[in-house]
């Protein structure tokens, strides 16, 4: 199982945010707290080789909350290191 460091979850967090009109243009469904919380979510999915099974299946229509909410347990068991998370995802979400 591949793992996150913090300096990587920083460095994604930075980079969606450095493109999010971009990000935002191009997925207008939404508001941007969830389409930049969306983004985030599968670049770890994807980042982190997670398979169907891990990956994280929603009812309803997800919110930036339910988003949030799942980003912090891919992290769960997926750190290098033991940092927290929630700075950076409420740094994207500021700023």
């Amino acid at each position: 199982m591949r793992k996150l460091t913090e300096r990587e979850l920083r460095d994604m967090c930075e980079r969606i945010y450095a493109d999010r009109e971009t990000i935002c243009k191009h997925n207008p469904i939404g508001t941007q707290e969830e389409i930049l919380l969306w983004m985030l979510m599968n670049c770890l999915i994807s980042y982190l080789s997670l398979e169907d099974v891990e990956s994280p299946c929603f009812a309803g229509m997800p919110t930036a909350q339910t988003y949030y909410d799942a980003i912090v347990d891919i992290l769960k068991e997926r750190r290098r290191e033991d940092f927290d998370a929630e700075p950076y995802l409420s740094e994207l979400l500021k700023k």
